[in-house]
């Protein structure tokens, strides 16, 4: 390519611009599964997203000499974050671009050009935000489909990544199709019943009532928050991302699929939670151009209310420390896999798992397994 330009977003049409860039990009493509239009621009948007409050950013498009999109990068910092891991990282992500390395080495300067001006020392990516964002970029499994709540990209992506020698390793993920079996194990079922008669824990259902009226939607966030903190490049959500985050899963939440544990012998202390959902990645390709209008929306709530899916997302699942070898996502398990049987999913996927976190994979023991996805996030001092 003779030119790349780079130029930084700066009103809702150029925005709109770095959105509408990936369906470009991605047209067709049997795996990627494209967010909805409206759930990018909000999160992008400073004057939405609760993340501002500790991060900030600026976006950034590359423009080919015919003066056409070609890539989109996000230069984030997240303060609270930084502060938490001491770290001074300035992080990249919602990267996109064509196959041309002048293309994506321009995207990668425009955000260390942002970085050191801020006074930061290192680059990090893909990531977003917080953790309730996309991050890792896809290093194997080009073949799979992708889900709602992560990356698919292209196996060129990496292969740029690994050509620019300042890079390196910072943190790797995996991911598991994890198979519902025809029946709950047996070692499961004794497993959940000694836990409930040894330990007094219980598993409790939910109402739009509990989570919306009685402080169970802020319960499950606070819990999270405790369970998720000594994760890669966690930050801990403030108040009003947790509302935020009960306005965007629970209205149309089927609340079956949610399943928290308590703790009898602790004032019904809730000691475990797990959001599942089914997965939405096939009603998100029929989204034209990840719009809801005209006909988007029917093959989302089919998904969502109907369960016209084989596959269910493994989203968010927490256990605190102290009752992970007690068994109590042995509980979570044993009322969620009879649900999954009735509804006819076939498999759960487990979201991105840090490479390491033996004590996170050793929860699938139970279950048929198949390792599918790699994604890494990568690191370039500045």
């Amino acid at each position: 390519m003779a030119s790349v330009t780079i130029k930084k977003v700066s009103n809702k049409k150029e925005l709109e611009k770095f959105v509408d860039f990936h369906y470009d990009l991605y047209a067709g493509n049997a795996y990627d599964v494209p967010n909805l239009f409206s759930d990018e621009m909000n999160t992008l948007d400073k004057s939405k997203n609760a993340a501002f409050e500790f991060c900030e950013a600026e976006y950034y498009l590359a423009y080919d000499a015919h003066q056409h999109i070609v890539g989109r990068i996000a230069a984030i910092i997240n303060h609270r974050a930084n502060k938490r891991w001491g770290r001074k990282c300035v992080r990249f992500g919602w990267i996109d671009f064509i196959d041309d390395r002048q293309v994506s080495a321009a995207l990668l300067k425009a955000v260390e050009d942002y970085g050191r001006a801020k006074g930061m020392n290192e680059m990090i990516g893909p990531l977003g935000f917080t953790d309730m964002d996309p991050e890792g970029m896809l290093t194997w499994g080009f073949d799979q489909l992708g889900t709602m709540p992560t990356i698919y990209n292209y196996s060129y992506y990496p292969e740029h990544m690994e050509s620019f020698h300042e890079f390196e390793k910072d943190n790797d993920y995996v991911e598991f199709k994890i198979m519902v079996p025809d029946e709950v194990p047996q070692k499961l079922m004794k497993l959940s019943d000694m836990i409930q008669k040894r330990y007094n824990l219980h598993v409790r259902k939910l109402t739009k009532a509990d989570i919306f009226d009685r402080g169970y939607g802020k319960r499950i966030f606070k819990l999270i928050n405790v369970c998720f903190k000594d994760l890669y490049g966690y930050s801990e959500l403030s108040d009003k991302q947790i509302q935020q985050y009960i306005n965007m899963y629970f209205p149309l939440a089927d609340l079956s699929l949610i399943t928290i544990v308590e703790d009898r012998s602790a004032d019904n202390k809730m000691v475990a939670a797990g959001i599942t959902i089914p997965s939405l990645a096939r009603a998100l390709q029929k989204c034209r151009r990840g719009r809801l209008t005209p006909f988007g929306w029917w093959h989302v709530l089919r998904a969502l209310k109907f369960h016209k899916t084989e596959g269910v997302d493994l989203l968010l699942l927490g256990v605190l420390p102290e009752y992970r070898m007690k068994g109590a996502n042995a509980l979570m398990f044993s009322d969620l896999i009879p649900r999954y049987q009735q509804y006819g999913f076939k498999w759960g996927e487990s979201q991105v798992e840090m490479e390491t976190n033996e004590k996170v994979q050793g929860q699938w023991q139970y279950f048929e397994t198949h390792l599918h996805k790699r994604r890494r996030c990568y690191k370039k001092w500045l």
